[in-house]
C-alpha cells in the first residue's frame, strides 16, 4: 500500500528531474516488500521514462498557454518581428536606403559638396591676393 509520502514523491517525479537513484527509491516504495531486484529495476526504469514523458507534456501545455496568453494581449512573437524587419529591409533596399538610414542619393550629394569645398579651398590658396603682392 502506498503512503502519502509515496504519492508526494510520485508527483515530484512528474514535475522535477527524477534521477536514477530517486527512481530506484520510489520503485522500492511502490513495489511489494518481497519484490525481486529485477522487478524493482524495471519499475524504476518505467518511472524514469514516465517522468520524462510527463515533464515534456507539462512543458508543452505551459508553452501553449503562455503563447495563447501573449497572443490575447497582442504581444508580437519573434516570428512577427522577423517578418517586419525583413519587410523594412526590403523597403529600404527598394528606396535606395543604406543601413544607416540615409539614402544613397544623399550620400552622393554630400560627397559632391565636400569635394567641391576642397577644390574651392585649394584654388583660393593657390591664387595670390593683391595685398600680398605689394
Amino acid at each position: 500500500m502506498t503512503t502519502l509520502d509515496d504519492v508526494r514523491k510520485t508527483i515530484e517525479a512528474v514535475i522535477g528531474n527524477l534521477s536514477a537513484a530517486k527512481a530506484q527509491d520510489l520503485a522500492k516504495g511502490l513495489s511489494d516488500p518481497g519484490a525481486a531486484k529485477e522487478q524493482v529495476s524495471k519499475v524504476a526504469a518505467d518511472l524514469l521514462e514516465w517522468s520524462q514523458r510527463s515533464r515534456n507534456r507539462l512543458k508543452e501545455v505551459i508553452s501553449r498557454e503562455v503563447a495563447s496568453q501573449m497572443k490575447s494581449m497582442g504581444v508580437a512573437t519573434q516570428a512577427d518581428l522577423d517578418r517586419v524587419k525583413k519587410r523594412v529591409r526590403d523597403l529600404e533596399r527598394r528606396a535606395g536606403m543604406t543601413a544607416s538610414g540615409r539614402s544613397s542619393a544623399a550620400k552622393k550629394t554630400a560627397a559632391k559638396k565636400t569635394s567641391a569645398r576642397k577644390t574651392a579651398t585649394k584654388k583660393s590658396a593657390a591664387k595670390p591676393t593683391a595685398t600680398t603682392a605689394s
